[in-house]
Order: C-alpha cells, then structure tokens, then sequence
C-alpha cells in the first residue's frame, strides 16, 4: 500500500508542477519554454498597469525613482510597498531612471561612496521585487561637465561601472547602460559607443540597453545592434517624431528587428514613448508592433 501511496503522490507532484509551468507568467515561464522572438512590454507608472494588462501586454518596467530611490523611499515604505510591487498583473522586470541628477558619476563632483552606496539600496530592493534589469541611462549623472577631460572621465565611468557591476552580481542583478541622443547627454550617445564602454568594464552584469528612439534620433543604422551581439540585453522604443507610440506616424523598425533577430535577440522590448490616450492606443501600439516583429522574426 506504501508504495502505490507514493506513486500516486508522485503522480499528483508531476501533473501540478506541470499545472503551475504551463501557467505560468513573467521570467519563469520564459525560462520554462524556449522564446522564438523577443516580447513587448511597456514602461509605465503604477497606475496604468491593470489598463495595458487588459490590453494583451504581460510585462512592465518600472521607474527606480518610483519605487525604489532610497532618496524618496525609507525602508519601512519600502517594505511597506513591495507587496503590491510583486502582486501587480503585469509582471514589473526592469527599472529605468537609475540615477538621480545630483549624483554625478563622472566629474569633479563625483562621490564614489555616494554612487555606490546608493547602487547597493537599488539593487537590494529591485532583487526583493523580482527585477532583473536595472537600466542606466541617466543622461544628467553621466553627463560630462564643460572642459573635463573625456578621456578622464571615461576611465571614471569605467571604474565605478566595475564596482557597481560586483554589487549587481550578488543581487542577482544586471545593469544595462542605455544609448541617448545628444540632447540628453553627452557621453554615451550611440549604441556602439556604449558597448565600446561595456566591452571595457568587462563584466557579465554590465550591458547595453538599445533604445532605438535615441538610435533614430542620432541616424545611427541598424548594424550597431548586429554588432553589439551578446552584449545587448534589453530594449526601449519609441517612434521618431514626438518620441510617439508605435504605428502613430508608421514608423518602420523591421530593420532594427532583423538585426535583433540576426543576433539571436529574444529579451524585452519596451514601449518607451508618448500617448495621448493609453486606453485608446495601448491595443493599437501592441498589434502594430507585433505584427513587424512577427513579420521579422517569421
């Protein structure tokens, strides 16, 4: 009897596991089954994420000065929040806005206990909530003050991109330094700039986000995400013209895709961009960016 006791047992543990897996949703369920193409998502505050959910999206990023800035949140409302973080219906992986302006990473101003002390609160909460990808684009932290030595600076970034990079590891976390246009900043201000700096800092946790609004805004070409290769890791987008939603002024991106598809890219893809009227446009921007990313990647 024992043993037919724990057969069925086994057999009830195999059909639930299989239940849960087949369920399943957010990072898990991609690492489950093998992606074919990379999956959209949206950027977008707290308060729209049961309106994009009803729209067909599953995953979101979250904003670091939203929900985890140890400048705006104490601990305790930390906490006190990272319940409904972990609960909402599209699943938050990622976080941009890493940097608050008045940290500066480069410059004569730049406080390597400030930066790295902050960088550790980031980390350890984006870990509790379930993230991911923390996302470095910080235009103003970055920015290079007027007559300081370039090369100086680079070194500077690099350095202290390496030593974010091992506090990243043990949270499990990956940073993704984000390509800008030149009106935002003026270090990092294309893609294969970028990358040039993450094959420098040389570490696993430092990557390269391709926002391929600020690529378009900057005429950079397509080959740029071809020849980032494994060093890409993360998404944004956006129509040129007014930083629009996808399918507003039809703005093709299957050049892009196809480099991504070129390189074996199946990670996120997030809409990062301007919307009049989200309930209206939330379904519309979805289908017509699938359908040039199902046309791509066939």
């Amino acid at each position: 009897m024992e043993k037919c006791s724990n057969i069925d047992v086994m057999k009830r543990t195999i059909l639930t596991l299989a239940f849960i897996v087949a369920n399943m949703t957010g990072p898990m369920a991609l690492l489950a089954q093998e992606r074919t193409k990379p999956v959209i998502g949206v950027i977008t505050g707290v308060e729209k994420d049961s309106l994009y959910a009803a729209n067909g999206y599953r995953f979101r990023e979250e904003s670091v000065q939203g929900s985890f800035s140890p400048r705006k949140w104490t601990e305790a409302q930390f906490q006190n929040n990272l319940p409904l973080v972990k609960n909402f219906i599209c699943k938050v992986v990622s976080a941009n806005s890493f940097f608050h302006s008045y940290i500066k990473l480069v410059g004569p101003d730049r406080n390597e206990a400030v930066i790295l002390g902050y960088a550790d609160t980031v980390f350890r909460r984006a870990h509790l909530a379930g993230l991911r990808i923390v996302v470095l684009g910080s235009g103003d932290a970055r920015r290079i003050p007027e007559g300081y030595d370039r090369k100086l600076a680079r070194e500077e970034f690099v350095d202290v991109a390496r030593k974010m990079a091992v506090i990243a590891k043990r949270y499990d976390i990956t940073i993704a330094m984000e390509n800008l246009n030149s009106g935002e900043t003026n270090f990092g201000t294309s893609l294969a700039e970028v990358v040039g700096i993450v094959r420098e800092v040389n570490n696993p946790r430092f990557r390269a986000t391709a926002d391929l609004y600020h690529m378009l805004r900057e005429s950079e070409p397509p080959s740029s995400i071809a020849l980032a290769g494994k060093y890409l890791v993360h998404c944004h987008i956006a129509e040129n013209k007014d930083r629009a939603r996808p399918g507003k002024n039809g703005e093709d991106f299957r050049p892009y895709f196809n480099a991504m598809r070129l390189i074996g890219y199946k990670g996120l893809i997030m809409m990062e961009c301007g919307w009049t009227d989200p309930a209206a446009e939330a379904g519309p921007a979805l289908t017509y960016l699938q359908g040039q990313l199902d046309e791509v990647y066939h």
